[in-house]
């Protein structure tokens, strides 16, 4: 998707839900998000806060998840140079108990851990599908988000009270491996 196409899935939702842009912002999973130069992120739209509060509708989250994963992913093998930016807003929006979308906040999540994990440049099929990490440097920068909030990863993956299912056991690992990157070297 590119930016022109992330701007109008931003200007369809809040055609939509128009009230999301007006709620208020001082939930503390969003502090910081509004300053945050998101429009100065190459192919980012501005509206990425309004998708951010969305997701704490009970009603607009569900659009809000599609549209902000859409927005933050470049194609199915590529998160998006404003993934970098919004995965500290989307892991401690996971963590909230009663979010609505938690389960597709998880999903995102494990798909930024996953496509931020380094490339083997000697792994052919790996660099075919994925490009080169000089190519993709929000690789890395997804990696510093996720080690920047690994306290609040953690909280998320030792929860006893989180509903079953919420995360599989493979996606456990997946990020496990997000926050704990040098004990899962040989992996």
């Amino acid at each position: 998707m590119d930016a022109a196409a992330k701007e109008a899935a931003v200007a369809r939702f809040l055609r939509e839900y128009p009230q999301i842009e007006q709620a208020d912002c001082d939930h503390p999973a969003l502090l910081g998000c509004t300053d945050v130069a998101w429009s100065q992120i190459p192919g980012c739209p501005a509206g990425i806060p309004v998708l951010l509060r969305g997701l704490l509708d009970p009603i607009a989250g569900p659009k809000a998840l599609r549209v902000l994963g859409n927005v933050l992913m470049n194609s199915v093998f590529h998160v998006s140079t404003a993934m970098p930016a919004a995965l500290p807003f989307l892991i401690r929006l996971a963590t909230l108990p009663d979010i609505a979308v938690r389960s597709g906040l998880v999903d995102l999540l494990v798909v930024a851990a996953e496509l931020s994990q380094p490339v083997d440049a000697d792994n052919e099929r790996q660099v075919v599908l994925l490009g080169n990490d000089c190519d993709h440097p929000e690789r890395e920068w997804c990696r510093a988000a996720f080690a920047a909030h690994a306290s609040a990863l953690r909280a998320l993956l030792e929860d006893e009270t989180r509903p079953d299912g919420l995360i599989s056991a493979d996606d456990h690992e997946c990020l496990l491996k997000a926050v704990e990157p040098q004990r899962h070297l040989s992996s």
